[in-house]
């Protein structure tokens, strides 16, 4: 039976304000507006998952080897920093500023936490509650967007500009600094301990990671779970042309600001579909018990299926429609997560978790701006609609031709 104690809600509390990030609902419309192609938009997308790429393992070895706090504190600053320049940035090269100050905070924050949540089970001998104990707080962190929608709709609303919304998410963010500053002193976990030079030895974590990350089984694992995540990152802005379609179609407030509007109607659309995505985290444990096919395999063949489905609805205007299938996608992704990360938990030795988490965002990463590049390209000639089938149909045959493989070798994951 799950434990619900003071760490845990503190566990909560983190994903729940981690994503109080009120300009998500209209990230990629806020970049339109400010004038940037689709394609300078994916080139962005790119610099923050190569910035990510080149910070991802070092991050994840420096928060096992000197503290994870002091890890989380320091991505939690940059995030801070990040929105002040997004908030005056008026061109590209000031974008790109942004982007890259938010993609080393993403670096130094990923797999962290999940590492401090594992850490914590195993302290308390609760391993076996892995999936359910981490679907619980990936739930909070959803209704956090949930909230941030809502939020950020009302923002617009009133102050009647996308620019504004990074302002606020300032004030979660630094509420979250002190929420991790308060984190037990057993969770800012030291791999290793050099007493000669009383400081701890990088190499030392650098050579555990690599005995286990060159393992076949743990790599098909990492490689999973990085390719749906990957996928569902780089695509999830471009709901927002979408959103902003259907709320052009929707016979309500016709004699208000027609951004005004839009920000009400989205922030809604957004509150609503964070709370199937929370209700899909709850449910990955069970879905997971009760499936008699292989969860991971089939849940990735179902997210890629809903991208090209939801392409084609977009290509012939039937926008509810591709909505619909859009939103499929998110709640894959959120059934996805609590159950692969369940999985490497149980493969790879605690101490180093971290860092193999940390390897596993780097690939999803070097996806992600593959994707972005390919998806901001094909949007600007070809459109979202086609954008969306080509980059869909490409992940589905290499699952399938991988899957093969797997076959062949007895080992699926």
């Amino acid at each position: 039976m799950l434990v619900k104690d003071k760490q845990y809600y503190k566990f909560c509390a983190y994903g729940f304000l981690k994503n109080l990030r009120f300009f998500d609902a209209f990230f990629i419309l806020f970049l339109l507006e400010k004038g940037l192609s689709f394609t300078q938009i994916g080139i962005l997308y790119a610099v923050r998952e190569i910035v990510i790429n080149v910070f991802e393992i070092p991050s994840g070895v420096f928060a096992d080897t000197f503290g994870r706090k002091t890890s989380l504190l320091g991505s939690f600053l940059l995030y801070i920093f990040s929105f002040v320049v997004f908030y005056f940035s008026t061109g590209f090269v000031f974008f790109l500023g942004a982007f890259v100050l938010y993609g080393m905070a993403d670096a130094f924050r990923s797999g962290t936490h999940k590492g401090m949540i594992m850490d914590y089970l195993k302290l308390n001998d609760w391993e076996t509650q892995k999936i359910n104990y981490y679907g619980h707080t990936r739930s909070c962190s959803q209704k956090g967007s949930a909230i941030s929608a809502l939020v950020a709709g009302l923002i617009v609303f009133y102050y009647g500009n996308y620019q504004t919304i990074f302002l606020f998410s300032i004030i979660p963010y630094l509420i979250n600094l002190v929420l991790i500053w308060s984190y037990p002193k057993e969770l800012n976990k030291i791999t290793f301990y050099s007493k000669k030079k009383e400081r701890p030895r990088i190499s030392a974590t650098f050579k555990s990671f690599y005995a286990v990350i060159k393992r076949p089984d743990i790599l098909r694992i990492v490689h999973s779970s990085a390719v749906h995540s990957a996928f569902q990152k780089a695509i999830k802005d471009y709901i927002q042309p979408l959103l902003l379609s259907v709320a052009f179609i929707i016979p309500i407030l016709s004699q208000v600001e027609m951004q005004k509007k839009n920000g009400l109607i989205i922030g809604a659309i957004y509150f609503i579909i964070y709370l199937l995505t929370s209700q899909a985290s709850r449910m990955a444990s069970s879905f997971d018990k009760n499936t008699k096919r292989n969860s991971s395999y089939s849940t990735l063949i179902y997210g890629f299926l809903f991208g090209l489905i939801s392409g084609v609805f977009y290509y012939f205007d039937l926008w509810v429609f591709s909505l619909v299938a859009f939103i499929g996608i998110y709640l894959i992704e959120n059934i996805r997560k609590p159950i692969l990360t369940g999985i490497l938990a149980d493969n790879v030795p605690n101490e180093i978790l971290t860092s193999v988490i940390s390897a596993q965002s780097l690939w999803k990463t070097i996806i992600t701006a593959s994707i972005a590049l390919l998806l901001g390209f094909l949007a600007d000639y070809y459109g979202i609609g086609i954008a969306f089938v080509v980059v869909s149909m490409i992940l589905l045959l290499s699952a399938w031709v991988t899957n093969g493989f797997k076959e062949k070798s007895k080992q699926n994951y």
